[in-house]
């Protein structure tokens, strides 16, 4: 069997294609806010939508990365991304984890039906 020269720049073309960088999804969008935790965030202990009375009672730490682990690890709260008007579910605890109490951007996909986001990456703004 003799094989095509044209073979082998196609083959190498696919491969790129199907396992190449991850481009954005025409229904992706970045999303700002701060990674939080679910109970400070929905106002369940917290009448500020913030850290400071979970923070000022003594029991959650110091910081609001503190405070987000201490309301998951401890009170049942489920990491979030809260904007100034929405608190977002996120399909992945792990990375949310790593940027608990930061200012982020989260790349992902919205599904409206539940408020959770699909997350693909993410990024916390650099520090000041």
């Amino acid at each position: 069997m003799k094989v095509r020269p044209f073979l082998f720049p196609a083959l190498a073309l696919f491969s790129l294609a199907a396992f190449g960088p991850r481009t954005r999804a025409a229904d992706e969008k970045v999303f700002e806010g701060e990674i939080a935790d679910s109970q400070c965030a929905t106002n369940v202990h917290s009448l500020t939508r913030s850290h400071k009375e979970m923070i000022d009672m003594g029991n959650a730490g110091k910081t609001s990365a503190d405070c987000a682990n201490y309301c998951v690890k401890s009170r049942g709260g489920k990491y979030v991304l809260q904007t100034k008007h929405e608190v977002y579910k996120l399909d992945t605890t792990e990375l949310a984890e790593k940027n608990a109490g930061l200012k982020v951007k989260v790349t992902g996909t919205l599904d409206p039906k539940t408020n959770i986001i699909q997350v693909r990456s993410i990024d916390p703004f650099p520090s000041k």
